[in-house]
C-alpha cells in the first residue's frame, strides 16, 4: 500500500514539473491533505492528555512487577548477609577463646616441664653430694692393707 502512494505521490510531482496543473485534484489533494492533519492534530492532543498516564501507569506496573521482587531479594540478601557476618563473628570470638585455652594449656605444660626438670637436678644436686662425700669418706681412709688369699701362700690351688 505505502508502494502505491509513494508511486502516486511521484506521478503528481512528475506532473507538476511537467506543468499540468489539474486544480480540482489540487484542492481535492489538498482537502485531504487539511482532514489528515486535524486527525493528526487531534490523535496528537489524545495522545498527549493521555500519555502522561499511560507512562505512569507502565512504570508503576513495571516496577511492581520487576524491581519491588528484586529489591525483596536484595534485602533477603542483606538480611542474610547481616546473619553471615554475626555468625563469623561469634566463631571469631570462640576461635580467639580457643586460642586463648591453648596458651593457657602450653602455659601450664612448660610450667610442668620446668618444675619436672627442677626435681632432676635437685636429685642430681644430692647424688653429687653423696657422691663427693663417699669420695673424700675414702680418701680420708688409710690405706687398705694387703689381702692374701690362703691358696696363694701355700702355693696354689690343689698344692
Amino acid at each position: 500500500m505505502q508502494d502505491e502512494a509513494l508511486e502516486r505521490a511521484r506521478r503528481r510531482l512528475a506532473a507538476l514539473q511537467a506543468g499540468r496543473r489539474d486544480e480540482p485534484a489540487m484542492d481535492a489533494t489538498l482537502a485531504r491533505a487539511r482532514d489528515q492533519i486535524e486527525h493528526l492534530a487531534q490523535a496528537a492532543a489524545e495522545l498527549e492528555a493521555t500519555l502522561p498516564d499511560r507512562v505512569s501507569s507502565a512504570l508503576r506496573d513495571s516496577l511492581q512487577a520487576e524491581v519491588l521482587p528484586v529489591a525483596r531479594q536484595i534485602a533477603e540478601v542483606r538480611g542474610l548477609s547481616a546473619q553471615t557476618i554475626r555468625r563469623l563473628e561469634g566463631l571469631q570470638g570462640e576461635l580467639e577463646a580457643e586460642r586463648l585455652a591453648r596458651v593457657d594449656d602450653l602455659e601450664l605444660l612448660v610450667d610442668l616441664i620446668a618444675a619436672g626438670w627442677r626435681g632432676v637436678e635437685r636429685r642430681l644436686d644430692r647424688l653429687e653430694r653423696v657422691l663427693d662425700r663417699l669420695e673424700r669418706a675414702l680418701e680420708d681412709r688409710p690405706a687398705p692393707q694387703a689381702v692374701y688369699r690362703l691358696d696363694e701362700r701355700r702355693g696354689g690351688p690343689g698344692a
